[in-house]
């Protein structure tokens, strides 16, 4: 190509660029010679370039009523065209970067030294600079809205919400948007973007193969949050059916369904991902802790205005105890930086502690930091819980945040035990893969210290350099004793915790005995379950003390469900409306019992999850044998199943998977109601929801 050529087109895309932006910081001037003299070309010119953005999609043209004819049209940035101006100004960027490594090479004989980039964020050297987001101007979202009530709309679930809102505030910069299929593998494969930027995550936009089989590639759709509020819109670049197995053993390092996000995969996400690059036209609504919530640039112009040259970051998804104020403490002060508490509020792992709770546990131990040296942000994250890769990807992230250091724990992100009992990652393979990668991201890591606490000094110190070991009291409550003692309303000791703390734990998770819980019987049509529950109904209700709801199958589907049939969907889609109302009646400290069939363990795991937010679930599975099922086949459902009758009759024509770790298996067979009603308040005692009789 000549150099004359290769210039006409970089003119071409100049003025496009130019023309784009000028419509994006000031869509109110319409008048084309207005909008020619800001570009300083020719009306002809301009109205050549008018009409090829028009053409392409990138701007909306219309009519305006008026007297001046000078000012007929109305011009509007369309949800591509921003997408068009984020690509052209990275391209711009890199062009004027180029230019200046030319000069100053020619003027000093030297390179400026500057990282050639692929994208815009590798400019921002200094953690300081404000980096580029994916809004456009207030104005031209304001059409945007207008324009993208009429395009097909996708509902997003929480974790997309979560995902959207840090692409649209540069929390996930480079990202412009959900992964197109090139860029998937490339990150699933190797951590890397295909252009070769490190990006160890998958964010995509997974939906249902019917609404993917609706929209075609190069369509605009519009995001939505939950109440329907349109938070932005996307260009479709790509659609693909991924290999799910491949990213979790890739991503996760196991396709084991053990691991909560794996379990997302496999029984939540779409089973199509759309990529394209994405447009913001709001951020979500957030009515909680709004004065904590700061984007990367609001944080970088905090950091800036106090003159936070370094910034170490604390990722946390639990409450704050004594033990990581001090590690706090000794990571600002080996790093020589000052501290960002940056709490995940976002989803974390199922059983976490609610944000609500562990935000008013941070703002509590947030005063014993001297307030020069320390703040407070709400990072809106979904957690993955991938461990190593969580890692680099919580560097990264922080970077984006302006922050120079993050401190990187034991087993940092981890999800706990696979189904082999084992954990899924070692304890410090995190820490290693963030070393290795450490020198690209930006970012510097300060290892996590174990801190116990030795009584005869009445301090904290780090395990590994306590050297009297044999002379010293080491002290330390691990998680699992400490939600022992809340869940019994045990002592918790000042030297472990604050008293501030403990006192707003309390309130959340008061002793067991008087939390909500479920009880969810399961097994075959015919088992006993209705007849269990309904006698331990009336023995929870003759002891008192908390309200008692049976949400029983035959009843639900009467009342909760009657326009469902019987298929998988629809019998899950029942389920999980039991479950529902049970996470509802157990987060408001009542007992709910649930009878269903609920064949299958995918539906159950989501239930179990759904409940445990609130309080404790225990999981009965009446294991009556299914020859003694349709012996007793009061209602004849089983005749009918045989004689092919009721299709996907459980049991019959389709499976029922028999419970692997239930609370407790009760046997019906020869065994009177009252003593399996009683088996289940034995158990119910022995896990503390109930006092002793």
């Amino acid at each position: 190509m000549s150099a004359s050529k290769a210039q006409l087109i970089s003119d071409e895309e100049g003025l496009l660029f130019r023309l784009l932006r000028q419509l994006d910081l000031a869509p109110e001037v319409s008048s084309q010679r207005a909008i020619a003299s800001a570009l300083g070309v020719s009306l002809g010119r301009l109205n050549a370039q008018l009409r090829a953005a028009a053409e392409a999609g990138f701007i909306k043209i219309s009519e305006r009523e008026g007297p001046d004819r000078r000012q007929r049209f109305a011009y509007a940035l369309t949800s591509r065209g921003a997408a068009e101006k984020n690509r052209l100004t990275d391209r711009f960027l890199a062009r004027k970067l180029a230019e200046y490594d030319a000069l100053h090479a020619e003027l000093t004989g030297t390179s400026s030294n500057l990282v050639p980039i692929k994208h815009r964020t590798e400019l921002m050297q200094n953690n300081l600079a404000p980096i580029p987001e994916l809004y456009v101007s207030y104005d031209s979202a304001q059409k945007l809205k207008v324009e993208a009530a009429d395009l097909v709309s996708h509902d997003l679930s929480p974790r997309q919400i979560c995902d959207l809102e840090l692409l649209m505030n540069g929390g996930f910069n480079p990202l412009k948007g959900f992964l197109g299929e090139e860029d998937y593998n490339g990150v699933v494969e190797n951590m890397r973007l295909a252009d070769g930027t490190l990006w160890p995550m998958p964010i995509t936009l997974d939906v249902k193969k019917d609404f993917a089989d609706s929209i075609e590639i190069g369509q605009d759709i519009a995001l939505r949050d939950q109440e329907g509020v349109i938070l932005g819109t996307m260009t479709v670049t790509d659609k693909y059916v991924p290999n799910k197995s491949n990213e979790a053993e890739k991503v996760f390092g196991a396709d084991d369904q053990a691991h909560p996000a794996v379990y997302y995969l496999h029984n939540q996400a779409g089973e199509v991902y759309l990529g394209g690059p994405v447009t913001g036209i709001q951020q979500p609504v957030h009515y909680d802790f709004r004065a904590r919530r700061d984007t990367p640039n609001e944080l970088r112009a905090y950091f800036r205005k106090l003159g936070w040259r370094r910034v170490v970051a604390f990722q946390t998804r639990n409450p704050l105890h004594r033990a990581h104020q001090e590690l706090t403490f000794r990571a600002a002060k080996d790093a020589q930086a000052n501290l960002l508490i940056h709490p995940v509020v976002g989803m974390t792992k199922p059983g976490d502690v609610d944000h609500f709770t562990r935000v008013r546990c941070y703002e509590a131990v947030l005063d014993k930091y001297p307030a020069s040296t320390t703040t407070m942000s709400l990072l809106p994250l979904a957690m993955r819980m991938a461990g190593p890769r969580e890692a680099v990807w919580h560097g990264l992230i922080r970077k984006n945040y302006g922050c120079t250091h993050l401190i990187v724990g034991r087993d940092h992100a981890g999800p706990g035990k696979n189904s082999a009992g084992e954990d899924f990652y070692g304890p410090y393979d995190a820490q290693d893969l963030f070393r290795e990668h450490m020198e690209e991201m930006g970012i510097e890591m300060v290892d996590f210290k174990h801190m116990v606490y030795v009584q005869e000094r009445a301090q904290y110190e780090p395990n590994d350099e306590i050297e009297d070991k044999d002379n010293v009291t080491i002290l330390n409550i691990s998680g699992t004793e400490l939600r022992r003692r809340l869940q019994e309303g045990l002592e918790i000791p000042e030297w472990f915790s604050f008293p501030e703390v403990v006192e707003e734990l309390r309130k959340t998770k008061p002793p067991r005995s008087q939390q909500g819980f479920t009880v969810f019987f399961t097994g075959l049509s015919g088992s006993g379950k209705s007849t269990i529950a309904n006698a331990l109904m009336v023995k929870l209700m003759e002891m008192g003390g908390r309200p008692v709801t049976l949400l029983d199958g035959d009843v639900v589907r009467k009342h909760l469900s009657s326009e469902l049939g019987f298929s998988k969907e629809h019998r899950d889609l029942n389920i999980k409306r039991i479950g529902y109302v049970a996470s509802e009646i157990t987060k408001n400290g009542g007992i709910a019992i649930c009878a269903p069939i609920a064949p299958y363990t995918a539906t159950r795991r989501a239930v179990r999850e759904m409940i445990e937010q609130y309080g404790a679930f225990a999981e009965v599975h009446v294991a009556t044998s299914l020859e003694e099922c349709e012996r007793r086949d009061r209602k004849g459902l089983y005749k009918l199943a045989r004689e092919g009758k009721i299709k996907e009759f459980t049991g019959i024509s389709d499976p029922y998977e028999v419970p692997e770790n239930a609370e407790l298996v009760v046997e019906t067979e020869n065994v009177d109601v009252d003593n399996c009603a009683h088996q289940v308040i034995l158990k119910l005692e022995s896990m503390g929801l109930i006092a002793a009789q």
